[in-house]
């Protein structure tokens, strides 16, 4: 496949021109023009490019790439040995970040919840990013336990285990400032990746539990779909490389 025909694809398939997002979503770093062996991740840090280079792969496509807003620009240390990396291996690197948690088949959110099991019912917070719906009565205990199965990570969790947890509200990586709109929708529970040190103390007070689960563990999800979309419908050599993070 023409790489700039991937581009296109992924482009629309992602709708990557809605977002307002803090980095370029699409192609970040220009390699060969003809793309045969592809691997997707979580993030592009050297431990990924480097699996890249040692599986002849010429295409890299993750969640977490470059360029992001507000950081510095100058290419040194790390960014240098990165780019490179990818450079001198002629090595394209594609990155969707916003998109890539809201696609409604595709994302992170909406794999998240096939995972699980849970029933969507609508959208969320700034660009419509989270998501909230019904999953089957249990308890709080028993959706942590669920989670660590399916996630492969014990959860942080704020509520107490027997409480009775029917409606809830999700969303991928950094979100946990989402809990006060959540908190609006009258959920059982909000669920995202990380947790601040205000989190429990909202949580508490307005009277829902709340699951810390994982930036990176809850951000697989939709690099390894797009991996299994880009060879079941394009044909393409594309494997999902996860490497180990505790975060």
């Amino acid at each position: 496949m023409n790489r700039d025909e991937l581009v296109r694809c992924l482009d629309e398939i992602l709708d990557s021109a809605k977002f307002a997002d803090y980095c370029p979503n699409g192609l970040q770093v220009e390699g060969r023009p003809r793309v045969e062996r592809v691997i997707t991740g979580v993030t592009a840090s050297q431990a990924l490019l480097d699996e890249a280079v040692r599986r002849g792969a010429d295409t890299v496509i993750v969640h977490h790439g470059y360029f992001w807003k507000g950081e510095d620009p100058r290419l040194t240390g790390l960014r240098r040995r990165r780019l490179g990396t990818l450079i001198r291996h002629d090595i394209n690197l594609i990155a969707y970040h916003l998109p890539l948690d809201a696609q409604p088949q595709l994302g992170n959110n909406a794999q998240w919840a096939r995972a699980m099991g849970w029933q969507p019912e609508g959208r969320f917070g700034n660009q419509d990013m989270g998501w909230w719906g019904s999953q089957e009565s249990g308890s709080l205990g028993d959706l942590a336990r669920r989670l660590e199965q399916v996630l492969g990570r014990q959860p942080l969790v704020i509520g107490e285990p027997e409480r009775s947890i029917r409606r809830i509200a999700w969303c991928s990586g950094g979100a946990q400032g989402y809990i006060e709109a959540a908190a609006e929708l009258g959920v059982d529970a909000y669920l995202s990746g990380e947790i601040s040190e205000q989190t429990p103390h909202l949580a508490r007070e307005y009277g829902m539990a709340y699951l810390a689960c994982g930036h990176h563990a809850t951000e697989r999800f939709g690099v390894r779909a797009l991996a299994e979309f880009l060879r079941r419908e394009k044909g393409l050599d594309c494997e999902f490389v996860d490497l180990a993070n505790p975060a």
